[in-house]
């Protein structure tokens, strides 16, 4: 099954429950500046969650583009991803975990025909801050779920949220699918066993974490569900990573294609390990930029800039491993992915020219220092904060990339002494620039970012009410 035939598969299940189909939000944050990106699909809606009257009403579902950086360092392997799409229904104060599981089950094992044997599911085991959620075990086994197949585990794995430091968050039940076809489905659920593939997520929001971390009762409950596509399009396309979807294949076709290690399996069934990883850190990179990039995002040293940077850098240094000659790659790979998502995000197609622009013009800035920088760190056989430092400031290398070639050669990098320098430069640099940039946020202080944050909540209500 195509990934557009279950995108939309999903929001017309929901829509024949009711549930008002929206659009994704942006993947900047407008009311949130605790963090960089929307991460969930809950995080635009997190003033309705909260009690305000969302205007198509208590019943949402959509389809949301996130960008997470949490688990940049696992992207590689077979699922972790920077962008990705988040298929998701909410409660606002409406249904409860019945119907929100009772749904789910409904959704996997008669709309997609999963075979139940195939699944199993996790629930929140309890703790000082909430109680053991024997609700959701009781309601899974009234919808065919063995007791086996439900593990109970703590809150680092079955606990959702909140988006920031402080809002509503709460226990969450997570489905699992068996991925493996030539090994049986064991009877008893092992959570630890990676061929079990977390598939979906029912976050029953009853609590709303406050500035102290106190988890207090939330006035309005609410279901937040979460179900990544690509993972979705891995389990119905039957394949054993999400690099081989038709998400990623026409992508990871033409990097193989540009390295010149193309082959008919589509993701280069005679490349070593090495070759693997790199080729796929290039097709996520590269998408998450393409994307973050159409809604305006630029490289920079500080924020959201700084990731963009961080992203078409390490996708430049994987190329350089692969030995990609041509001059237009970045380009090339960005067109495959506006090409593939044209349908669905427009915006993608109408800013091409600014991304090819974008991605192109960084590529070449970090190319002419990348070789110098490559063997300047190659002489080392330490890497002192110092060090590091100016890998950074002489031949553009965010500390990331240090750190991650120190890894490859066995070493370690000092960061403590890299943070000194690092607050050592800043500090010369707010000297050099003070009285300017004052119209927008050049300070970082109580007070700056206080005024900053109610000048969001005026925009809000101000856009509520008018």
């Amino acid at each position: 099954m195509k990934s557009d035939e279950l995108r939309q598969k999903f929001l017309d299940f929901f829509k024949k429950r009711g549930h008002s189909i929206i659009p994704s939000a942006s993947l900047i944050p407008e009311n949130d500046p605790t963090v960089l990106f929307t991460t969930a699909g809950m995080h635009p809606l997190v003033p309705y969650l909260l009690g305000e009257n969302h205007p198509e009403g208590k019943r949402l579902t959509n389809c949301q583009k996130c960008i997470r950086t949490g688990d940049i360092d696992d992207v590689g392997d077979d699922t972790h991803l920077t962008f990705f799409e988040m298929l998701g229904n909410w409660s606002l104060g409406d249904y409860w975990k019945e119907d929100a599981i009772k749904w789910s089950f409904e959704f996997l094992t008669k709309e997609l025909k999963i075979s139940i044997e195939r699944l199993a599911v996790s629930c929140f085991a309890g703790d000082a801050d909430a109680p053991k959620d024997d609700e959701s075990a009781k309601i899974w086994e009234s919808l065919g779920i063995k007791k086996e197949r439900i593990a109970f585990l703590p809150k680092e794995d079955n606990w959702w949220g909140p988006a920031g430091k402080t809002g509503p968050c709460g226990p969450d039940t997570e489905m699992f699918y068996w991925k493996l076809n030539d090994k049986p489905v064991p009877e008893v659920f092992d959570a630890k066993d990676k061929n079990w593939v977390e598939i979906w997520n029912d976050v029953f929001m009853q609590y709303v974490k406050d500035e102290e971390g106190n988890y207090n009762l939330a006035k309005q409950k609410n279901v937040d569900t979460g179900m990544g596509l690509e993972r979705l399009a891995m389990v119905m396309q039957k394949v054993p990573t999400v690099f081989k979807t038709d998400l990623f294949d026409p992508i990871i076709k033409k990097v193989l294609e540009l390295s010149g290690k193309s082959c008919q399996k589509g993701e280069g069934c005679n490349c070593s390990d090495e070759v693997k990883k790199s080729v796929r850190i290039i097709a996520d990179h590269l998408k998450a930029a393409t994307f973050l990039i159409s809604e305006g995002v630029v490289t920079s040293n500080l924020g959201q800039g700084h990731i963009v940077r961080r992203l078409i850098r390490r996708a430049v240094r994987f190329g350089k491993k692969l030995e990609i000659k041509n001059s237009d790659w970045v380009k090339e790979i960005a067109e495959i992915v506006v090409k593939n998502y044209r349908n669905v995000y427009p915006e993608l197609e109408k800013n091409i020219k600014f991304i090819a622009e974008e991605l192109s013009k960084e590529k070449e800035k970090f190319e002419k220092t990348l070789e110098s920088g490559l063997k300047e760190f190659e002489k080392l056989e330490k890497v002192s904060g110092k060090d590091a430092f100016d890998l950074y400031q002489t031949y553009g290398f965010p500390i990331e990339i240090t750190q991650e070639l120190a890894k490859e050669k066995g070493i370690n990098v000092d960061i403590d002494e890299f943070g000194k320098e690092m607050e050592k430069h800043q500090e010369l640099s707010r000297t050099a620039s003070a009285g300017m940039f004052k119209g927008g946020l050049a300070d970082a202080s109580e007070q700056t970012t206080k005024l900053h944050t109610a000048a969001h909540l005026l925009l809000a209500a101000l856009r509520q009410v008018l």
